[in-house]
């Protein structure tokens, strides 16, 4: 069981993606360039197929901040994307779009 005390060590922040690129090689991943307000970072999202790169460019998602960098596939990534995933569907966590949140906002 979690507890509140480990919930609150999570930098979960909203973010914003500003270019979405391939990754050589890969047949599932993306290279995501995201703004969270005051840095921009990289991600590595393994979103293709799913979400084309017009779909991802511009959308404010919600990101785990404070992970460990990780390098997939030649390229370092600074967070993670939280998704939610069913076994048949994927979907993005994103902010309510009727209640638009700043870019780097955090989580609570």
């Amino acid at each position: 069981m979690v507890k509140y005390e480990d919930f609150a060590k999570l930098d979960i922040r909203v973010a914003q993606i500003k270019k979405v690129e391939d990754i050589p090689g890969s047949r599932k991943l993306y290279k995501l360039t995201i703004d969270l307000g005051e840095e921009e970072r990289t991600l590595v999202a393994g979103l293709k197929g799913i979400y084309s790169p017009e779909e991802l460019e511009g959308r404010k998602i919600i990101v785990l901040a404070n992970l460990e960098p990780k390098k997939m596939m030649g390229v370092t990534s600074q967070g993670m994307l939280l998704a939610a995933d069913d076994g048949e569907n994927v979907a993005l966590l994103m902010p309510d779009p009727e209640h638009s949140v700043r870019v780097g906002a955090k989580v609570r």
